[in-house]
């Protein structure tokens, strides 16, 4: 199909202390779960795109090489400016050019969706978010725990352990 990854990762970026779980996530987690164990190739922002690169191009390019867009949602990302690029070309290719289903990983309780962009909620009114449990942080690492499998069960199927 001409896709080089199996998913994009869109998170916040902030620095903030919030942020440094997530960071541990998208950097150590996810990578070691759906990589490491599951056979995925994921394109990461800060991995994956490189200093120096455009990064408006370099984000497209990889958004429409990626299988699926995963995408972290946290208060911070909900009310981030910043953040907006790479979640605006995310979610165009996903909804207009139907080209990328999208995952949506909902890493804190968001509580009403009214301040998400419109795309969001139509995605998540169509098919709500995977939601990260406090008590996934203890044992984040098993890839049979039930968050993890709902996650491989929204990925492409080529990859997908028997």
């Amino acid at each position: 199909d001409g896709k080089i990854y199996d998913a994009y990762v869109i998170y916040p970026k902030n620095h903030t202390s919030e942020a440094n779980f997530v960071e541990y996530f998208v950097y150590q987690v996810m990578p070691d779960i759906l990589e490491n164990k599951c056979g995925y190739t994921m394109c990461i922002y800060g991995r994956d795109i490189y200093p120096g690169e455009d990064a408006a191009s370099a984000i497209e390019t990889r958004v429409q090489k990626s299988r699926r867009l995963i995408m972290l949602l946290t208060l911070q990302l909900v009310n981030s400016k910043e953040d907006a690029y790479d979640q605006h070309i995310a979610l165009y290719n996903a909804l207009v050019q139907n080209d990328t289903k999208v995952i949506l990983l909902e890493m804190e309780k968001i509580g009403t969706y009214g301040k998400l962009q419109e795309s969001l909620r139509f995605i998540i009114k169509q098919q709500g978010t995977i939601k990260w449990k406090e008590e996934h942080t203890v044992h984040p690492q098993s890839p049979n725990s039930k968050f993890w499998k709902q996650v491989r069960y929204h990925m492409p199927l080529a990859h997908r352990p028997s």
